[in-house]
């Protein structure tokens, strides 16, 4: 069984993480063959600015030496083929590479990717000084949503000498020491040139180990994000419903099931915040070019729903959860959370004493995949209470990432998991009477 789903759909999330220009969407692309920069504002700045995606089934070869032994091809790739050595490729991993933006500006983007990571590569490029104020934030966001398995690459060891290189790994090592990520394997690569790609697929089969996904708990999905697949000009009869996509973090999803979407439409009148969920049906799912009939938890699939078109576009669902009707977590105005902050933090390259929390300072929440503003109503020792400016369906426990507005810009300061919070029931059978207040 664990077999046919490896060669269906990705088992494994992996988020490429680390400083602007560091190579993360190169090596993504060394490996996959994707390039996940597909944006035309990314194109331009060659940078990435949105989460990027890309699936890659890794193989081994029972004939190759180790690590050339390990090679990668596309996700529609059988279960086993001939290696150039005429040996035999077996398939041994199936994962699906969340690539995230690197600028500090980006911050919040990057949060979202972390809730459906199980493990991260950060990449930390040769040619400069060891860490960069990316490189420690990303590393301090991942560790937030208890990750505890890293790959280190040392990229672009193309542009330095050895003497550099070894240099620069001993002040990796030294940087790694107080984090979760001090036992981490350091793999020197130059992306560009697809040197030493063979060696970080040797880590990904034998480092980072699958999870043990549960399928008797209640489906919960993830979305990161939604679109249209309809071209302008579609008949009528030929319009297909929306898509979401994501990651399942437990439970089944079938064809046909009876989904809903929280918290869905948002209104705000001027007694109370109403919230109607979504409630479709699964037309189709999909695992980049393969059909599925049943989706399992790990690995980004797609999800085409019954839902208009129209409230899926342009990633419009992206932060909401997807569950079976009835059974998704509550819905909250106001959560009270259970807090710890850094003790400093960098910004604008300078170290920074991170300040304690104060009565009604505005914070940004990263909940999920969702993104929301908020205020502190209250605060008692390590346990606040925050409105939220937009109502996020989560669970109890939940981890969540705070960041405050430092230099011009959202900067992480900590972290908390939700303890309780303000229900809001949702109301399925709402009609809108009223223009919403903004």
């Amino acid at each position: 069984m664990e077999e046919k789903i490896m060669n269906d759909q990705p088992t494994l999330n992996i988020g490429t993480i680390g400083h602007v220009a560091h190579g993360k969407s190169t090596l993504v692309s060394a490996i996959t063959k994707v390039k996940t920069i597909k944006f035309r504002s990314e194109l331009e700045r060659n940078i990435t600015i949105k989460l990027g995606y890309a699936n890659a089934k890794i193989y081994k070869c029972n004939k190759c030496p180790r690590p050339q032994c390990y090679q990668a091809f596309n996700s529609t790739s059988p279960k086993t083929m001939e290696c150039k050595c005429l040996g035999t490729l077996t398939l041994v991993k199936h994962v699906s590479f969340v690539d995230c933006p690197g600028h500090d500006v980006l911050m919040a983007t990057m949060l979202n990717g972390t809730a459906i990571m199980d493990a991260a590569i950060l990449l930390i490029a040769a040619n400069e000084p060891c860490p960069q104020p990316q490189t420690q934030e990303h590393l301090f966001a991942v560790e937030i949503m208890q990750l505890n398995r890293f790959i280190i690459i040392q990229n672009k060891i193309d542009l330095v000498t050895r003497e550099q290189a070894l240099e620069q790994y001993d002040s990796i090592q030294e940087f790694l020491q107080t984090t979760t990520a001090n036992k981490s394997p350091v793999v020197p690569t130059s992306s560009q040139l697809g040197v030493n790609i063979s060696a970080v697929l040797d880590f990904i089969v034998n480092y980072i180990p699958t999870p043990v996904r549960s399928l008797k708990e209640r489906l919960k999905m993830v979305i990161i994000r939604s679109f249209d697949t309809n071209k302008p000009g579609t008949p009528i009869s030929e319009i297909k419903g929306g898509v979401i996509g994501g990651s399942l973090v437990s439970g089944k999803l079938n064809l046909g099931d009876k989904i809903e979407i929280r918290p869905g439409f948002i209104y705000k009148t001027k007694e109370r915040i109403i919230c109607k969920p979504y409630v479709t049906v699964v037309c189709q799912l999909k695992s980049e070019n393969n059909k599925l009939e049943e989706a399992y938890p790990g690995g980004l699939i797609g999800v085409e729903t019954q839902l208009d078109p129209s409230l899926c576009k342009s990633n419009k669902l992206v932060g909401q959860v997807m569950g079976k009707f009835g059974e998704l977590p509550h819905i909250y105005s106001a959560v009270i959370i259970d807090f710890t902050l850094f003790q400093k933090i960098v910004v604008q390259s300078k170290e920074c004493i991170v300040e304690p929390l104060k009565l009604k300072e505005k914070l940004f929440l990263n909940i999920g995949s969702a993104n929301t503003g908020a205020i502190i109503t209250s605060l008692e020792g390590s346990r606040v209470n925050f409105k939220l400016f937009y109502p996020a369906c989560c669970d109890k426990n939940e981890r969540i990432a705070i960041s405050r507005k430092l230099g011009g810009n959202w900067r992480l300061i900590g972290y908390g998991t939700v303890f309780d919070g303000k229900p809001i029931i949702p109301d399925y059978n709402y009609v809108i009477s009223e223009t919403p207040e903004k």
